[in-house]
């Protein structure tokens, strides 16, 4: 969940009257490095730096918030589950932090805390900004270690190599960064962040821009989608991750909600390919609740949507379709390189059946 939206939250507002919205993206920058990448004399937490360590953290990610679930895709995609433990809070959140609502006792098992909070403020009492997700949390002291989510992920691919499963997949390919990175900014810019613009527009003018900025980008990606079947070209990298997690909440939660309603997702031919291509990729589909982000957006945001009545639909059963995104060739993995799909989800992480058409009520 973004930082300007948690602290609008505890004054009941995520609209400034006339006024556009600004993301705040001052985060706890704190690094978890490899120690190969620790620079001389800052080895320690004291000076922003934390030491790799398997089960020494755990991931503070809720599926319905779509920064959160870039790092549930990654994890996975990268096999971290026995490096790094993840504790899941509820969908919706108060004016003061997201909360473990789905655990016994409304306590995370790990942790034993009920609000995220608590791990912020044990390192920083009276914590002034977002109690956001996705935050890593040091187990053992209970202090959140970083919320800063791109480098969370980044760092995943890049510190946490020693324990990355066999057949990894390469999301950061060293020929393709400088490209990827430009690519990156362009969709968190202009789609990722772009869909919150519109949403949370303090004006009809602020609104009317947001839309025109959204929409030109998602042309733009219509259109590079068209003869490349992923946004780097032949298999999926960081980049794909980091637009999926919207597209997967456009028509459930942008379309209407946040009034990006041009056309939903499902009618623009390439886009809607490329989302359905990756939902029926291994790591992908298998982290999304649909309900869970539909209780978040519409229960949450109150003065978007007063009465806080969540939409029954619209149907998701679209999402198992075929594709045909085959024809440009490349695949999701690059089996070349070693790469291949993950494994089943684990029993303890799977999404709740009835929540997404790949767990039926009646599997």
């Amino acid at each position: 969940m973004e930082q300007n939206q948690a602290n609008q939250s505890t004054r009941g507002s995520y609209v400034t009257q006339g006024e556009e919205f600004t993301r705040d993206t001052n985060y706890i920058e704190d690094r978890i490095l490899d120690g190969t990448d620790v620079p001389a004399g800052t080895n320690d937490r004291d000076h922003g730096v934390w030491p790799v360590e398997a089960g020494r953290y755990r991931l503070i990610a809720a599926r319905a918030c779509p920064w959160a679930n870039r790092t549930i895709i990654v994890r996975r995609l990268l096999g971290l589950e026995d490096a790094l433990s993840i504790g899941m809070p509820g969908p919706t959140h108060d004016a003061r932090s997201w909360t473990f609502t789905l655990d016994p006792g409304g306590k995370d098992p790990v942790l034993g805390i009920e609000r995220l909070q608590q791990a912020f403020f044990a390192r920083y009492p009276g914590y002034p900004r977002g109690i956001t997700v996705p935050a890593i949390v040091d187990v053992p002291s209970g202090k959140v270690v970083t919320n800063d989510f791109p480098q969370i992920t980044e760092d995943f691919s890049k510190q946490w190599t020693a324990f990355h499963r066999e057949g990894a997949p390469d999301l950061w390919p060293e020929e393709l960064e400088e490209e990827m990175r430009e690519v990156m900014q362009r969709v968190f810019g202009e789609v990722n962040n772009g869909v919150y613009r519109c949403g949370f527009a303090g004006s009809q003018e602020a609104y009317e821009k947001a839309y025109r900025r959204l929409w030109a980008a998602l042309d733009w990606l219509e259109e590079r989608l068209s003869s490349r079947r992923y946004l780097m070209g032949d298999h999926i990298t960081e980049a794909d991750v980091r637009l999926f997690t919207t597209l997967a909440r456009f028509d459930v939660v942008y379309f209407s909600h946040f009034k990006a309603n041009r056309q939903m997702l499902s009618t623009l031919p390439n886009l809607w390919g490329y989302a359905r291509d990756l939902f029926q990729t291994p790591g992908f589909g298998d982290t999304v609740d649909f309900e869970q982000i539909k209780e978040h957006y519409y229960g949450v945001q109150r003065d978007i949507n007063p009465t806080g009545i969540v939409p029954v639909g619209p149907d998701v059963a679209g999402w198992l379709t075929d594709h045909g995104r085959e024809r440009l060739g490349g695949s999701p993995f690059d089996a070349e390189n070693g790469a291949t799909p993950p494994g089943p989800v684990r029993a303890s992480e799977k999404v709740a059946a009835g929540h997404n058409p790949l767990y039926p009520v009646n599997a």
